[in-house]
């Protein structure tokens, strides 16, 4: 089995967080309307939620008073309301990393004519996407600005894996639950993270989409710990070996610049 030493110092353990059953309905709630690309009755989302219709219609209530979600008197229909796009301007107003990866994303995806992601990692269980950038070929990946995604997946998984300073036995865990295109072993991936933690860099080549090649590089703080990824996609074979080795080491060198740039490193 192949170990992948922890940076140091070790992280704190995650506070417990005692459970509040009205929030977490909530958020259920805006994260399936995120989903759907068509409004939705209370009945459909308490189906879909497992919710008591009545306290669905309660939370409904609450959330379009705060303008969070709107409804239509006519069809009764719920779907996101503009209170969402006034938090989720907050969010990138105040997002240092999205603010400064963005038109280094752009230039990515304009040179190398591939999309181009900024990625945060939250922790063990998520990843979420904060900058975009689309190239012009055609095909486009289902990934938006605010997308989810768990945590060890992909080639920005293998990154947390490496740097994130968890145990073996929590990264078998969360592992266990990955669904894959084309699956590995848990041993495999354990090496390739191990390898990305050496070589400063991961790839993932139809493993987690087919056909398509995700290459990402860490944004680690002053303690080395992984705080956020530059990834980028691309059609299986669409770059050489040499330019995909020289876009390796300029996407190396942006991450190194922003490392120093959020967070003050020497």
């Amino acid at each position: 089995m192949t170990a992948i030493p922890k940076p140091s110092p070790k992280p704190k353990a995650e506070p417990r967080i005692r459970p509040v059953p009205a929030v977490s309905r909530a958020v259920a709630i805006l994260r399936l309307l995120g989903r759907m690309r068509e409004p939705m009755n209370v009945k459909s989302i308490a189906d879909e939620l497992g919710l008591v219709p009545s306290t669905c219609l309660h939370i409904m209530r609450a959330l379009v008073a705060e303008r969070l979600v709107s409804f239509d008197p006519a069809s009764k229909r719920y779907k996101l309301g503009a209170g969402m796009l006034a938090l989720a301007r907050g969010v990138l107003a105040t997002d240092s990393f999205a603010q400064s990866a963005q038109p280094i994303l752009d230039a990515i995806a304009a040179k190398w004519r591939v999309t181009a992601i900024g990625v945060e990692v939250v922790d063990l269980h998520h990843i979420v996407v904060t900058a975009l950038a689309n190239s012009q070929l055609p095909f486009r990946l289902h990934v938006d600005v605010g997308s989810r995604f768990p945590a060890l997946i992909s080639a920005t998984g293998r990154l947390v894996a490496a740097f994130g300073g968890h145990s073996e036995e929590a990264l078998r865990a969360r592992f266990d639950s990955l669904r894959w295109q084309t699956p590995l072993r848990f041993d495999d991936w354990l090496k390739e993270a191990e390898r990305a933690r050496q070589d400063g860099h991961s790839m993932d080549k139809s493993n987690y989409i087919g056909g398509i090649t995700l290459i990402a590089v860490p944004v680690l703080n002053a303690h080395q710990h992984i705080t956020h990824t530059i990834v980028v996609a691309t059609i299986n074979d669409q770059l050489s070996p040499q330019d995909t080795e020289a876009l390796i080491q300029e996407l190396k060198a942006h991450a190194r610049r922003l490392s120093h740039q959020l967070f003050s490193l020497e």
